[in-house]
């Protein structure tokens, strides 16, 4: 039980009482980065920064002055937000070297109540992708793949086959975020959220994956993919720490003229126990083709679950659910075909050296600098944009989105409190295997259960609930109305204590270092 209660009750209570210091907490953190690196979970890792955070938290604690719950807390951030000093790339050659003259306003806002960054995490290209397989450092490894409960269900042909190619991704794009809380490195880490990128990855990682509603997290320093659906998202191990991280990001940003203008009261989720006033809706068209029989069983046991404990369960119906995919991908191409304009390589990223002309050298730019995905994502956009386009394809896109948000707003004012339904057609797929698809197609499948919150801008949440008959984390998802994170929050966790997900078993990690992991168990952060 322990293991569930999180930043709240046992990190902070242990730095305040002494038990364990920031910089001890910061180094161990480090030294599991270190062992752990084989995961390529972490592009850049900010060791001297951190230390030198840590330090000063430190002196806080001593004075009995600490900052707030966050205060020492190791935390990593996905490497498209801005970070002063600290390298962001994008995972791309287009920002390579790029040093950021600012902080994202969740970056620091985290920085300001004593958090400790640690470093930045791995993505696909400019956050296009749903497997962090297509970034310019490589893929992310699942740290699943090296677990206990993974190894012993699945049967390798040879030894140098379960080591270099069974290994399963972590689904994206913050596959790096997910990767670096799933494997004890970090305590918490930022994602962003654009059409499922961090409850993708949470669930393939066994982690909670948090997206908040639309304007009420700051975007201003996250690196913009679709403007109108981008999100800064939260992963955690346990419900309760995702929870303490919106308290300490959400608010209104005067940079960002998106955010809500009231001021955000943080609150402590309250143990639910009775759930008999809970309407739970059952989308039934999120019985998507290709979702997995293993998936759909543990959808309904999950349905079963609150019917049990007395909620209503409903199913509902969500009809213009099948377009979702098809409007997604024209809105999100119009955007980033928009968004990609900045980098021409005048003003900062990478710059080619051909100088035959200012065209000649914007096109050799882009060529260098983007990689497939990106570009072809920029030439469909501005397809979509162009003048005889226009109304056929980004207007009636507009109109569908509009369909869409009203489904939802129907189903809400029908009395249903949340929506249940699965994150992810199936377990995470082997690298060799999803690699066998080109980008788009894994997109359009992997973010069919994910895509519709943003474009409907509500809040929605992975829970990791069990272990597929691989060993493989699944989870399932619910979603709540607009700016209502505390009865979403609350309800998740009721579900999480009810379903006890098992803690990863990482056999490389213990061989490691052992002190390192016990640490982390005493400590609570799973």
């Amino acid at each position: 039980a322990a293991l569930k209660d999180g930043l709240r009750s046992q990190v902070s209570a242990a730095l305040k009482e002494g038990r364990v210091t920031p910089t001890e907490l910061c180094q161990r953190c480090l030294a599991l980065i270190k062992s752990t690196k084989f995961l390529n979970a972490y592009i850049t890792v900010a060791e001297e920064t951190a230390l030198k955070q840590a330090e000063e938290s430190e002196e806080r604690y001593k004075r009995g002055q600490p900052l707030g719950i966050l205060d020492g807390i190791p935390i990593a951030v996905k490497d498209n937000f801005n970070t002063a000093g600290i390298e962001t790339t994008c995972a791309s050659n287009m920002l390579k070297g790029y040093i950021s003259p600012y902080n994202a306003t969740v970056v620091q806002k985290l920085l300001d109540q004593g958090a400790v960054l640690l470093g930045k995490t791995n993505l696909d290209e400019f956050a296009m992708g749903s497997g962090s397989t297509d970034g310019v450092f490589g893929p992310v490894r699942n740290p699943w793949s090296y677990s206990k409960q993974y190894k012993e269900k699945s049967v390798p042909k040879s030894h140098s086959e379960d080591e270099e190619s069974n290994w399963v991704i972590t689904g994206g794009s913050s596959g790096g975020s997910a990767a670096a809380v799933s494997s004890f490195t970090c305590f918490a880490a930022l994602g962003s959220d654009t059409g499922g990128s961090t409850r993708n990855p949470a669930a393939h990682c066994g982690v909670v994956g948090l997206k908040p509603t639309y304007g009420l997290i700051s975007r201003h320093g996250l690196i913009p993919l679709v403007n109108s659906m981008d999100v800064p998202g939260i992963l955690t191990r346990c419900v309760d720490d995702a929870a303490v991280l919106l308290g300490s990001l959400a608010g209104h940003d005067p940079k960002d003229s998106t955010t809500i203008q009231d001021d955000f009261k943080p609150f402590e989720l309250p143990n639910l126990t009775d759930v008999s006033k809970l309407s739970i809706g059952i989308p039934k068209e999120y019985h998507a083709p290709g979702l997995s029989s293993e998936i759909l069983a543990l959808w309904s046991k999950a349905a079963d679950l609150f019917k049990n404990a007395g909620a209503k369960v409903v199913e509902v119906s969500l009809p213009h659910t099948r377009y979702s995919i098809v409007c997604y991908h024209v809105l999100c191409t119009a955007e980033v075909a928009s968004n990609m304009a900045r980098f021409d390589g005048l003003e900062y990223g990478h710059r080619s050296d051909k100088k035959e002309s200012t065209e000649s050298m914007y096109a050799a730019t882009r060529r260098e600098g983007f990689n497939d995905v990106v570009r072809g994502r920029i030439l469909s956009g501005n397809y979509f944009l162009l003048k005889q386009n226009y109304e056929k394809y980004f207007v009636k896109a507009q109109k569908v989105r509009r369909l869409i948000v009203n489904d939802f707003v129907k189903v809400f004012r029908s009395g249903v409190d949340i929506l249940l339904t699965p994150t992810t057609l199936s377990d995470a797929a082997p690298y060799t295997e999803f690699i066998q698809e080109d980008n788009r197609t894994r997109s359009a499948q992997d973010d069919i259960l994910t895509q519709a919150a943003n474009m409907a801008g509500l809040p929605a949440i992975n829970v990791p609930t069990a272990l597929s008959e691989r060993g493989l984390p699944v989870g399932l998802q619910f979603i709540g109305r607009s700016f209502e994170e505390k009865q979403l929050l609350t309800v998740a966790k009721w579900f999480e204590k009810q379903i006890q997900f098992p803690m990863i078993q990482l056999e490389e990690v213990k061989r490691h270092d052992n002190g390192v992991f016990q640490h982390q168990k005493s400590a609570s952060f799973s």
